[in-house]
């Protein structure tokens, strides 16, 4: 008798779990079901032009004007090069060359001066299909070092070359060379004389020290392209009236720039030392990797979290594999845009919505 008994419970306990086989097997197919209705965007791009103090009094209709459309135009280069096949580092490169030639931005032409009233460059690329990098600190001749780190990537055995060494590869390259006054603007003396007459006063040794209505400027972009491949570019002039050879986390791959098919592609911009220490970009990628986070979480986990305790300020713009993005930023206003497979131009510059 306790046999059979035994024979009934096993076969009621194989019939059980069939069922809740077949019930697992059916919500899979359910959620598979869901998610293969989800479109990914077929490619998209996104741009930041530098946060900082931005704020709706700080700039007039015409200047508002101005930004508006140097973005527009940015973003525009980008859609046609990938709407047309284009590589995602072909268009991150060519929207850069477009911001860096623009004064009215901190990198290329307009660029912020040092104490020493020069100008010294940063700028990075990573390509998120290979994780090949290249950078370049401390350029002073050559016009678009957005180039020159493609360049480095690409035709050097190295990730980061800087100084006398950088424009020797350039001229080398056939890049395009320039006297350092090219980069020189009215505004750039004129802030550069105010903020040496603060130091002397108040013994400050930058525009962060002395000021934060000094916006921190930077440009980059990240896209992603039709064949799914992520690249990332940051390009700037660093901190004003900064000193001894000063650079920040731009062409530090992992802290201003960074991109893996994997994950994301990100451009950071704000106070360099702290994106470096804190290794912003990458963390932002290792906890989508390891956490299996979004990319709009993990980037308020380190722009809104853990900058935060460091009383850090800054933005980082990202675009992930499936085309979501983040434009996250804890200052007054960062100088943004997006545009997707859509062919529709975002384009913001303070905290809440579209400029119109």
């Amino acid at each position: 008798m306790n046999e059979i008994r035994i024979v009934s419970c096993i076969a009621i306990l194989t019939s059980l779990l069939f069922m809740t086989s077949c019930e697992q097997k059916e919500k899979a197919g359910e959620l598979e079901g869901k998610a293969s209705d989800i479109k990914k965007t077929e490619f998209g791009l996104v741009i930041h032009g530098g946060a900082g103090n931005i704020y709706k009094e700080r700039y007039t209709d015409e200047q508002e004007k101005a930004y508006k459309a140097k973005l527009e135009e940015a973003l525009q280069t980008g859609y046609d090069i990938l709407s047309n096949g284009g590589a995602s580092m072909d268009a991150v490169e060519s929207v850069i060359r477009i911001l860096e030639d623009s004064p009215l931005f901190n990198a290329g032409k307009g660029a912020v001066m040092t104490s020493a009233k020069t100008i010294e460059l940063d700028a990075a690329v990573m390509d998120g299909s290979t994780l090949n990098a290249g950078t370049v600190a401390g350029i002073k001749r050559v016009k678009n070092p957005i180039s020159l780190a493609r360049a480095v990537m690409e035709k050097s055995k190295h990730v980061m070359l800087i100084g006398d060494g950088a424009e020797v590869f350039a001229e080398e390259q056939g890049m395009e060379m320039v006297d350092n006054k090219y980069f020189f603007t009215e505004k750039r003396l004129k802030e550069i004389e105010e903020l040496r007459a603060k130091e002397r006063k108040e013994k400050a040794v930058s525009a962060i020290d002395l000021n934060k209505e000094y916006k921190y400027g930077t440009v980059g972009c990240v896209a992603l392209d039709k064949n799914g491949n992520l690249a990332a570019g940051t390009s700037t002039g660093g901190i004003a009236n900064k000193k001894f050879g000063r650079v920040g986390d731009v062409p530090i791959i992992g802290a201003g720039t960074y991109a893996n098919n994997n994950t994301c592609a990100l451009s950071a911009t704000g106070q360099g030392e702290f994106f470096i220490r804190n290794v912003v970009t990458h963390d932002i990628s290792a906890l989508m990797e390891y956490k299996n986070m979004p990319l709009q979480q993990a980037a308020e986990e380190l722009i809104n979290v853990k900058l935060a305790r460091h009383e850090a300020e800054g933005g980082v713009i990202g675009i992930d594999k499936n085309g979501n993005i983040t434009m996250t930023f804890n200052t007054k206003g960062m100088f943004r845009g997006f545009v997707k497979d859509d062919g529709k131009k975002f384009v913001a510059f303070y905290s809440g919505g579209e400029i119109e």
